[in-house]
């Protein structure tokens, strides 16, 4: 079993400076018990810890590295830039060569604009709708995850018609009011909302593929009744694709699915493991920001060069490596069937939902369609199925509300290894 010593004694100085030791909360292993896992290094599929451990890594810097850790094309483009300058805080001619990229492989859109996180790009593309519409209420869905942004931190009321209540201190009851919350995979829950505020709600927002309460997919003509619904209220549909946007398809979501959205926001592989993020619309839209409208955003760091020239070697290797996504297809379903296959022969009851190169293991006997069904998971046993495929060297998300994310550095040894590390563990009863 591998050992953790050195982790726990940065965790521990960690603790001292960080709040909870973590600049991001589900790094403090809260949610599985015991100390984080520190990195020193990683390559390919695989990561290098500070007590010397190789780690097969399932979360690929939760989404974006889609080639796996330290991929030469990436790195050689941000060390060159590096040496002409990191930040100037003026336009820069990769700028306009990463939205023209951008704007390429992603349908239904015609301008974006480069922000630094998922967060932002969010945060962001609500208030881009509420000024188009002149409208303040959004609608978003319980377990899905648009960043901390206020209006997100909303949890729900008693009710799918209720306001929302807010679900962290510091979130006043003024902005909880406008958001709304609707059930994920639940069309009528959207419809209560639209008939009790009509003509009052600006966006809807959702993740096409849920990612943050596990991996949860659309039910068949979901998001098509969204966009309906969307197009009958004068209500902008934003798809928040910070996890699926290059990662399904080069296209995103809108091509995996064949759906189509006013506001598409971006993240994750898109800056190509350099904080990153955008979102974009058709001109319609996006010409209500300033400068050109009256709608403000702006950042110091927003589009800077190192950055916007890792992003651009990523999106020009996706085009370059077209078949990465059927690869990483084919890979996701391989150890899908191996857990399957694993956990029902030793008679545990478990769901695995899938989609691309995202996947999620839930400990139960009923299909996971939304926040609720989620919770109802035995996550106790998560935690024990987390710790013990980690002391077998494989780095799954520490929280049984994460999606998988696979990277093609990934080879079928690798894959068989972790069948095997389950296998092991229930034959040892530690699950």
């Amino acid at each position: 079993m591998l050992q953790y010593k050195r982790s726990s004694e940065l965790f521990h100085q960690a603790q001292q400076v960080l709040p909870g030791g973590v600049n991001s909360p589900v790094r403090a292993f809260n949610a599985v018990g015991g100390n984080p896992v520190f990195v020193e290094y990683a390559k390919g599929a695989y990561l290098y810890d500070a007590d010397g451990n190789k780690l097969i890594d399932y979360i690929a810097s939760w989404g974006p590295l889609l080639f796996g850790h330290a991929y030469a094309p990436v790195i050689e483009a941000v060390t060159e830039r590096a040496k002409r300058g990191t930040s100037f805080g003026m336009p820069t001619e990769v700028e306009t060569e990463i939205a023209q990229k951008a704007l390429s492989m992603v349908p239904h859109v015609e301008k974006i604009r480069f922000v630094n996180s998922g967060t932002e790009a969010c945060m962001s593309a609500i208030r881009l709708a509420r000024g188009y519409t002149q409208r303040e209420k959004i609608i978003k869905f319980a377990g899905c995850y648009h960043g901390h942004s206020d209006s997100f931190l909303i949890a729900a009321g008693s009710g799918a018609t209720t306001f929302g209540v807010p679900n962290s201190p510091g979130v006043t009851q003024g902005t909880a009011k406008d958001t709304l919350l609707a059930t994920y995979n639940d069309i009528d829950s959207v419809k209560q909302l639209f008939a009790a505020h009509p003509k009052q709600i600006a966006a809807l927002i959702i993740e096409p593929i849920a990612g943050n309460m596990g991996c949860v997919l659309p039910k068949e003509g979901f998001l098509e009744a969204l966009r309906t619904l969307c197009d009958q209220e004068g209500t902008l549909l934003i798809l928040d694709e910070v996890m699926t946007g290059f990662r399904l398809a080069k296209g995103g979501a809108q091509e995996a699915l064949g759906i189509r959205a006013d506001i598409v926001t971006f993240g994750k592989v898109i800056g190509g493991g350099l904080p990153v993020a955008a979102f974009a619309a058709r001109n319609e839209i996006m010409d209500h920001l300033a400068p050109l409208g009256a709608v403000y955003q702006a950042g110091t760091l927003s589009g800077n060069p190192l950055a916007m020239s890792a992003g651009l070697a990523m999106l020009t290797e996706i085009e370059k490596r077209s078949d990465v996504f059927e690869s990483l297809g084919k890979k996701t379903a391989y150890l899908h069937e191996g857990l399957d296959r694993v956990l029902t022969q030793a008679g545990i009851p478990h769901q695995i939902n899938r989609f691309g190169s995202m996947c999620s293991v839930f400990f139960t006997e009923e299909p996971v369609t939304d926040f609720a069904s989620a919770q109802r998971a035995d996550h106790q046993r998560f935690k024990k199925y987390f710790h013990a495929m980690l002391s077998r060297g494989i780095y799954l998300p520490p929280s049984g509300y994460e999606s998988y994310f696979l990277n093609d550095a990934l080879s079928y040894a690798d894959l068989d290894t972790t069948i095997q590390a389950l296998a092991d563990a229930l034959e040892k009863r530690e699950i």
